[in-house]
């Protein structure tokens, strides 16, 4: 090897490899403090684009989540108070059937009548009670349903259809101003009764099909979420006890390179001993 005062070939190549390790120790260490392999860009540029967009794609399918679970809700209050409704005619119905009885006294016949009249009431309560942030499912007041985002693109939804149970429909084909004053008054309205409760069933059975198709949804949805959250985990997330095994190693590594670098930089004093 020539002697050279001027390039000292030996110090930059040691120079170079104690560079090369201070930056590998400087990306472990960040490595480690964030527990992240690609915590920016610059890291690497295609699994940092990739692991965004599905952080987006993660981001929204909360929102997704926060919808189906207002759908929950709604469908939830719409389904029990409608059941409670179908017990309520239950009930209407054991009244209504005691009044068709044309043997009954004035009082006992009263009594049904105020029994029947409060059960109404009753089922008129139900119903209005029967909402959820503002929306009600049996009140005939959702005609259009409710539209709820099913995807992270917003490209599907989940639709809840409405309910009419309002006294005097198409349903519950009661209305408000029914009486069994008379046994023939009680007759009529038993029919009514009847086939009130048949429709009252079907249509709380189809409320709660929407509702089980929520619930499916919603727990897709969920484990979706979860997968995506594995991936990008996958993507960006630093082995930390292999990044560890790593900071040692490069400590070591620095060290040696200092030292060989202190050596090298001896090298052009040897020449000064060519000329004592």
């Amino acid at each position: 090897m020539t002697l050279n005062v001027n390039t000292n070939s030996s110090a930059l190549a040691a120079l170079a490899a104690l560079n090369k390790t201070t930056d590998d120790l400087a990306t472990t260490n960040a490595r480690i403090s964030s527990t992240l392999k690609v915590a920016q860009s610059k890291d690497n540029a295609s699994v940092y684009a990739v692991a965004q967009s599905q952080k987006a794609d993660i981001q929204a399918l909360s929102a997704v989540t926060d919808g189906m679970n207002r759908a929950q809700s709604i469908a939830d209050v719409g389904v029990s108070a409608g059941q409670s409704v179908s017990d309520l005619l239950n009930t209407l119905k054991s009244t209504v059937l005691s009044a068709t009885q044309g043997d009954l006294d004035s009082d006992s016949r009263a009594a049904l009548s105020a029994d029947f009249a409060s059960t109404l009431k009753r089922i008129q309560q139900t119903i209005s009670a029967a909402s959820f942030d503002g929306s009600n499912m049996l009140d005939g007041s959702l005609t259009q349903g409710i539209g709820f985002i099913a995807s992270a693109d917003a490209s599907s939804q989940i639709t809840l259809t409405g309910l009419n149970l309002s006294l005097g429909g198409s349903t519950l084909t009661v209305p408000s101003t029914a009486d069994i004053s008379t046994a023939t008054n009680a007759a009529q309205v038993l029919s009514l009764v009847e086939s009130s409760i048949s429709n009252v069933n079907a249509a709380v059975a189809s409320l709660g099909a929407q509702s089980n198709q929520i619930t499916s949804h919603a727990s897709f949805v969920t484990k979706l979420s979860d997968s995506l959250t594995t991936g990008v985990g996958n993507l960006v997330d630093a082995d930390v006890a292999a990044e560890s095994a790593k900071l040692t190693a490069l400590q070591v590594k620095q060290q040696l390179g200092a030292q060989a670098l202190s050596v090298a930089n001896q090298t052009p004093s040897i020449i000064l001993s060519l000329f004592k």
